[in-house]
């Protein structure tokens, strides 16, 4: 049996408060060439979830501690949904393809993510073309925004 103790969600945020991104994860599954990808993923106030996309799989997320806006868009960066993980919502997936973007609003939060494997790392491709790359000071102003933005709005540069 696997699991994840409090003490290793404490542990597992408290590594991420340490990191350069602010992040980090615990996987579940055995290699990143399983099918079905299961991770808890510790992530401070300050990480940047730049928007992205899935092209072969959905995405399922669940807060196992703390809060998390969850902000899909459409292909020009209009806001379609929002949901707040740990206060309003329980459960998001999100569909293949689906522009999405995360980001944590309590210091300590871990949130759970499910999504078909293999692992397969980003490329510029899948990323929002309207977003700012991490290193762009836009970025902040970008995760700024995301505590606000509701259905019908897109971000303006």
């Amino acid at each position: 049996m696997k699991r994840i103790s409090a003490q290793g969600l404490r542990d597992l945020a408290q590594a991420a408060a340490a990191s350069p991104r602010l992040r980090m994860n615990q996987n579940l599954h055995n290699d990143l060439t399983d099918p079905i990808q299961r991770l808890a993923i510790a992530m401070e106030p300050g990480t940047y979830i730049r928007p992205h996309r899935h092209e072969n799989t959905w995405e399922l997320l669940t807060a196992l501690k703390g809060r998390f806006v969850v902000l899909t868009f459409d292909d020009a960066g209009v806001v379609t949904h929002r949901a707040v993980l740990g206060d309003s919502e329980s459960v998001i997936e999100t569909p293949k393809q689906g522009w999405h973007a995360v980001l944590s609003l309590d210091e300590g939060g871990v949130i759970f993510e499910v999504k078909h494997g293999p692992y397969a790392p980003f490329e510029d491709k899948d990323f929002a073309p309207w977003s700012p790359k991490a290193e762009d000071p836009k970025a902040v102003e970008l995760m700024q925004w995301y505590r606000s933005a509701q259905p019908g709005q897109r971000w303006a540069a």
